[in-house]
């Protein structure tokens, strides 16, 4: 039994798809991204504002309270221990009276302790007998030194500061202590109200950064909303729309380059437009000659030879004007893609201008057209590049020349050596170029006020082969006085070109005959 394998085709991997950028979402768009990250900055920069002013504040109410405390407890014990330590009545009777005359009791409450820490006098009258409340008492009788307590007091349930200063006898013995308390209900009111008057200065700042960033982000999407109308419009085929410029800034020039972008495609539309029409005719004319003919032909009018010689000179001439057509179309589409390549060689550009005049020498001197060539033939005209396209910017050239100076009746071609630059001037003396066309007349498509046949793509063909080369084409021109193209390319280096000039033959021995006799 025969058994019939088939091997499945491997299937082919799909191409690795190109990694689509992440858009980020951005509610309220740039007016919202703007608000949140200044206004976050902001906040951050008034917190710590507020939160510097508060300790600050703080710090200071508290350090005032505490250094005015200490140095009252450490006098009244500097000055017992001085005066009123001799005997214990001493002591006692001079603390009775100081308590009797005390000028403060509103603010601060003075106390006098025993050893002990027992309260054995107080302006306040309230705590006489007990224990003092705060830990500062205990701790200043334990070490002799003055020491200060900030809290809750257990016994009045309110926030105090408290200071005990040890009382010492002449003899240096320990007789009490002398202790000052304060409330800080107004030290801290005080504080919150300027906690309060910074939080407020802050929110107005505050107000103020979101007005005037609104105002200028405004200034900013405004002008941006208007560049994206008009940019839609551009894009749906209103092409030469124009914004209003209103600062003379980064958006200002934005909106020149709108413009300016809106005029280019406006014109280059027009220009589109035009060739399209004028190529369209270029087509139509020898296709109607050509198709008239052959009609003609086939219909009979064969029988007359000298008929038939006409019709078919007329065929292969209208076929040569399109062969031509599609060749200067054909290059535009290599030069629009990039794909124009140039087959470079060392070469005699002499002999290629002379060829191009030779192919026009008949044309011209029927069109009754005088033709005058100068070059010096001693100079070195070798470069490296492509004979055929030079030879072919040079036929372009003296075809423009009399398509379009054929009123002058004369061409002047000169070709000279300048130092390492060879120089080529093609020279009519027709109508010239008007002044404001001349900017223009290398671009594509462009014809300007000329109402000559031709496609526009010419000389914008004939620019880039010379650009390729590493030369520049020059057009100079003055209305009613004719028109000069000079071809600036740089020559080929002294031993390249010398090392053949005895294998290549320069113009031919024949002198050129503008007569065509």
């Amino acid at each position: 039994m025969a058994m019939h394998y088939q091997k499945r085709k491997k299937q082919p991997e799909a191409p690795p798809q190109p990694a689509v950028p992440k858009v980020l979402h951005s509610p309220g768009g740039i007016k919202g991204r703007w608000m949140m990250n200044s206004l976050s900055f902001v906040l951050v920069i008034l917190a710590a504002v507020v939160i510097l002013v508060s300790v600050g504040i703080s710090g200071y109410y508290y350090a005032t309270v505490r250094d005015n405390l200490v140095s009252r407890a450490t006098t009244a014990a500097d000055t017992f221990q001085k005066y009123f330590t001799e005997t214990y009545d001493q002591f006692y009777t001079q603390a009775e009276s100081t308590i009797a005359t005390f000028q403060e009791q509103e603010k601060l409450e003075m106390q006098f302790l025993d050893a002990n820490g027992r309260i054995l006098l107080s302006t306040s009258g309230l705590t006489v007998g007990g224990m003092a409340s705060t830990e500062d008492a205990s701790k200043a009788l334990a070490s002799q030194q003055p020491e200060v307590f900030i809290g809750r007091d257990t016994l009045s349930d309110e926030r105090v500061m408290s200071v005990t200063a040890p009382l010492l006898s002449s003899r240096g013995d320990l007789i009490g202590g002398v202790r000052f308390i304060s409330s800080l209900r107004i030290v801290e009111r005080q504080i919150w109200i300027i906690i309060g008057i910074a939080i407020l200065a802050c929110l107005i700042f505050l107000m103020l950064v979101v007005i005037s960033n609104s105002y200028f982000v405004k200034s900013i999407v405004d002008p941006v909303l208007k560049i994206n109308n008009i940019a839609k419009e551009i894009a749906a085929g209103r092409y030469g729309v124009r914004l209003q410029k209103t600062y003379d800034d980064e958006i200002g020039e934005l909106c020149d380059t709108i413009n300016y972008m809106s005029d280019e495609i406006s014109r280059a539309e027009r220009m589109k437009n035009d060739f399209i029409s004028s190529v369209s005719h270029e087509l139509r004319t020898p296709l109607t000659a050509i198709g008239g003919w052959s009609e003609t032909l086939l219909a009979g009018g064969g029988e007359d030879p000298e008929e038939v010689m006409q019709g078919l000179t007329i065929i292969q001439k209208e076929s040569n004007r399109l062969t031509r057509m599609v060749e200067e179309l054909l290059d535009f589409a290599r030069i629009e893609s990039g794909r124009m390549k140039l087959e470079v060689e060392l070469f005699d550009l002499s002999i290629e201008l002379y060829e191009a005049v030779y192919m026009y020498e008949n044309l011209l001197h029927k069109s009754g057209i005088q033709l005058s060539y100068d070059e010096d033939v001693d100079a070195n005209y070798y470069i490296n590049g492509d004979r055929h396209r030079m030879k072919q910017v040079f036929l372009n050239i003296l075809d423009n020349a009399a398509k379009y100076g054929a009123d002058g009746k004369k061409i002047d071609i000169v070709l000279r050596r300048d130092g390492g630059k060879i120089v080529a001037s093609v020279r009519d003396y027709g109508q010239g170029i008007p002044e404001a066309e001349l900017p223009f007349v290398k671009e594509k498509f462009y014809k300007g006020s000329s109402k000559q046949r031709g496609s526009g793509i010419g000389l914008a063909v004939t620019d880039e082969i010379v650009t390729l080369h590493g030369g520049t084409l020059d057009i100079a021109s003055t209305l009613g006085a004719g028109t000069t193209v000079t071809v600036t390319l740089p020559a080929a280096e002294a031993e390249e070109a010398l090392g053949i000039t005895g294998a290549i033959p320069k113009i031919p021995d024949t002198p050129f005959n503008p007569e065509g006799d």
